[in-house]
């Protein structure tokens, strides 16, 4: 069975107003250079600082069954919001900010470069993602996987969406953020590359062109990790509940089994353009679950939850396989019945009109006390 790990980015808000603080330093500790460095760390994970000083990042370790993860995901943000009171704030599960914001930079020599290299596109980041790493055998085997479950990414992006709401006003769409990233020049789809050889000869030219600092920019939906021997799938929000990063987990464990089985089986990856992925992904963050999707083998409109039948039919096997699957069926008819997490706030707002109730509720939910 393959090991799942996740890291959770998290937005630092005080909840008497609900705008994010950039107390990261507060909240952090720091040595001389600055970088990425821990607030907590264990066997278990880690909680360290991120890309601005209004946010955190946690990082479980790597788990085979998900009852471990849910443990570690719980932990780990109560850790990151007990830090937080220190510096008297909270920790949200938003993937945008819905509060207008002006991210003020974390320190650190490489956040100092991309800030010079990317000008406004990286003063006004400010965005909270879901990262699920799974375990993998070689780099062959991950390049098998991403060519084969690039199609898919954007339904996973659908039942993440937790970013409706953006500098004080409704952005029409369920996952905001995704639309933020797209600003990074190697944001987007994975490309279909065929090989190992080939996958890293495209990276190697990438950061040859100069264009990228370096391969951590590489911010494809899903890649090859840097730091561990996984497939990174990098397109989902951060999820408001924590039983949804488990099931958003669990389908991805599930789509990375079926896809390494078909590879190793000789199935050919499917030949799907990258801007036809790409126009999946830009459906996926405009409508979430509350419309069509584009069916990831017609590229046709179709119902969303149809579209995750088919996903679910096509990794059935692999979550019964894992044990996953009851686990898997409940969390989404809890989505179906509850809505995402972009559902969730926009029903809030609806009742209130306050956007402070909004990340009020976020606090709340995140800390598993809704």
């Amino acid at each position: 069975m393959r090991t799942v790990g996740v890291e959770e980015e998290m937005l630092l808000v005080d909840i008497r107003d609900g705008r994010a603080q950039s107390v990261q330093g507060q909240v952090v500790l720091r040595p001389a250079l600055g970088e990425m460095t821990l607030a907590a760390q264990g066997d278990e994970g880690a909680l360290e600082g991120e890309f601005q000083q209004e946010q955190l990042e946690t990082h479980t370790a790597p788990v085979h069954l998900m009852a471990d993860l849910e443990d570690q995901v719980r932990h780990w943000r109560r850790e990151a919001d007990a830090a937080a009171r220190q510096a008297h704030c909270r920790v949200a599960a938003l993937a945008s900010p819905p509060l207008p914001t002006g991210p003020t930079p974390a320190a650190g020599e490489r956040y100092q470069r991309i800030r010079e290299r990317y000008q406004l596109v990286a003063r006004e980041q400010l965005s909270c993602g879901l990262h699920i790493h799974v375990s993998i055998e070689s780099d062959e085997e991950a390049v098998g996987v991403l060519d084969r479950i690039r199609s898919w990414l954007p339904v996973l992006l659908a039942l993440s969406a937790n970013s409706p709401f953006t500098d004080g006003e409704d952005s029409g769409f369920q996952s905001w953020r995704s639309q933020v990233m797209r600003a990074w020049p190697s944001s987007g789809p994975t490309p279909l590359t065929g090989s190992a050889r080939a996958y890293h000869q495209l990276v190697r030219d990438m950061t040859a062109s100069t264009v990228l600092l370096d391969e951590g920019m590489v911010y494809f939906d899903a890649r090859l990790s840097q730091r561990y021997p996984t497939v990174e799938i990098r397109s989902p929000d951060v999820c408001l509940r924590v039983d949804d990063t488990v099931v958003l987990a669990a389908l991805a464990r599930g789509l990375v089994e079926t896809a390494a089985a078909e590879w190793a089986a000789g199935h050919p990856a499917p030949e799907v353009s990258t801007i036809m992925v790409g126009l999946a992904s830009f459906q996926a963050s405009r409508h979430g679950m509350t419309g069509d999707l584009l069916d990831p083998l017609t590229f046709r409109p179709r119902s969303a939850w149809e579209v995750v039948d088919a996903l679910l039919e096509w990794i059935r096997p692999a979550l019964q396989a894992n044990g996953d699957w009851p686990r898997v069926e409940a969390g989404l008819e809890r989505i179906r019945a509850e809505g995402s997490g972009a559902d969730v706030q926009r029903t809030t707002f609806d009742r209130t009109g306050q956007l402070v109730d909004v990340v009020a509720q976020a606090v709340r939910l995140t800390a598993g006390q809704e």
